[in-house]
């Protein structure tokens, strides 16, 4: 039964935004709005932070809390959070600070290299900075991924198996950023797993292992959003040793850049130890995601995982 406190509360779900995750976003904040009504939350409304009046509806509408379900631009990058904080709301997640340095890759990467956490080496550039493909190789090899510095959900990525296909798979991450990240291909068994709480609470959600499809080479948009029964195995099948270190980079991946409430981090197990690519500081919520299947194999109902992000958030707008 919803506690009255719950009953009387009205939370704000952003969704939608201007970012190439805008559709994802939105499933994510439906899924989002689904999950709070049925924890008992009083009144709770969808709001797309790309409409008229955006600002003005924050204001006056006395939300007790906005719960961020933002991908990509305007909501990962911290713009939204700013705002936020400007009109004195409590929101789920991150600063607007970490949530600015983990969209970064190139920067995520210095704070993970700096806590001591393993990475793949790779190369990042600008138009005017731009290395020769013989430099780039020297660095992470012949294969590899090139990928916008600034985005997420797999856009503008493209893998890269032979040194002829780098000069175009650059053009393509160009696309969707001015600056470009190359990274070394490492070969393993590719898992994800979220960090959920704060401080004394930090825990990490089970391990996921993603299976890829025949027809698929990497984690794409396609295998993404792919029925998670065909692509999540939960747990992964690791060794107990390297699944226990993989949940324990999660959290420290999430420290490092200095996150809160909630992250998902991208773990390749290769033969010589895991490899963190990136960590998500905003990850999707829809009904194929992969925090929520998380969740469920932890015995977390979504509703409860909604719940405790509002929680959070309310626990750090009272400090």
């Amino acid at each position: 039964m919803a506690s009255p406190k719950r009953e009387e509360m009205k939370v704000a779900v952003l969704a939608g935004g201007v970012s190439d995750e805008r559709e994802v976003s939105l499933a994510s904040g439906k899924h989002v709005a689904e999950g709070l009504k049925e924890a008992g939350y009083g009144q709770v409304d969808m709001i797309d932070p790309a409409g008229d009046g955006f600002v003005e509806t924050m204001s006056n509408a006395s939300y007790d809390v906005a719960f961020i379900a933002l991908h990509g631009r305007g909501g990962e990058d911290g713009m939204t959070q700013h705002v936020l904080e400007f009109l004195g709301i409590p929101y789920t997640g991150s600063d607007p600070l970490s949530c600015g340095i983990a969209m970064d890759k190139d920067l995520s990467k210095l704070l993970y290299k700096r806590a001591g956490l393993p990475v793949a080496p790779s190369v990042t550039f600008g138009r005017d900075d731009m290395p020769t493909v013989e430099q780039i190789v020297e660095v992470v090899g012949p294969q590899s991924f090139v990928k916008p510095v600034v985005n997420g959900s797999s856009y503008g990525i493209s893998l890269v198996k032979e040194p002829s296909e780098l000069e175009a798979a650059i053009e393509r991450a160009f696309e969707h950023g001015e600056k470009v990240m190359v990274e070394r291909r490492v070969f393993g068994v590719e898992c994800s797993v979220a960090a959920l709480g704060d401080g004394a609470t930090l825990r990490a959600l089970p391990v996921v292992e993603i299976l890829m499809p025949e027809q698929s080479e990497f984690y794409d948009l396609d295998v993404k959003y792919a029925d998670p029964k065909d692509i999540h195995r939960i747990p992964a099948n690791l060794p107990e040793d390297a699944y226990a270190q993989v949940q324990e980079l999660a959290c420290r991946a999430h420290q490092a850049l200095g996150l809160y409430g909630l992250s998902r981090t991208d773990i390749i197990v290769t033969e010589d130890g895991p490899v963190i690519l990136e960590t998500n500081n905003i990850p999707g919520m829809t009904e194929e995601s992969l925090v929520p299947d998380e969740a469920r194999h932890a015995g977390i109902a979504f509703s409860d995982l909604c719940a405790e992000l509002v929680d959070l958030a309310l626990v750090r707008a009272a400090r």
